[in-house]
């Protein structure tokens, strides 16, 4: 986007430093410098470190070295407790189990069309693929697998210890 995009603009005038540049670093791929998410933040690169050393501290980003220069990433461990809190306001225990039954059917599902236990497996497929776009289908369901399996351990986690980790009465057991 240009600088002088309204949205941009809007943006900035509506959020405050902090909260751009944590929006910005939880949603990075791989590790970025301070620098690129103060460029994404359209804050100053002294502004960004300082806000990411705080979140570093608040365990909400990873912070590792490489060649000399800081790089960010979001805490996976960060990633699931706040995915672990998202599922268990929305959802109650049955609820969660219903979720779990859809997302265990989405993965039987793709080992059934694609005749393969893991995405990886089905990864592996793709570099075969001769064809490119069967070649990116083959690589989002393995992407959408990957991710779906995750999702489950963590919806898994939520019914396990539903009564433990819910902030209301539908606790049940």
């Amino acid at each position: 986007m240009a600088e002088n995009d309204p949205g941009i603009e809007a943006w900035k005038e509506q959020t405050s430093a902090f909260d751009r540049v944590r929006s910005v670093a939880e949603a990075v791929a791989q590790p970025q410098s301070a620098a690129a998410i103060a460029d994404e933040a359209r804050v100053a690169e002294n502004t960004a470190r300082s806000h990411l050393e705080r979140l570093v501290g608040m365990n909400v980003l990873l912070k590792t070295d490489r060649e000399g220069t800081a790089l960010y990433t979001p805490d996976p461990l960060y990633v699931r407790i706040r995915t672990l809190r998202e599922l268990l306001d929305e959802y109650d225990h049955d609820g969660l189990i219903g979720l779990k039954e859809d997302l265990q059917e989405r993965i039987e599902t793709w080992r059934a069309e694609y005749d393969v236990d893991a995405p990886e497996t089905l990864r592996e497929r793709a570099g075969e693929a001769e064809q490119v776009e069967q070649t990116s289908e083959i690589r989002t369901t393995a992407n959408e697998w990957e991710l779906t399996r995750y999702r489950l351990t963590i919806v898994e986690d939520a019914i396990e210890n539903y009564a433990t980790y819910s902030r209301d009465d539908r606790a049940t057991t």
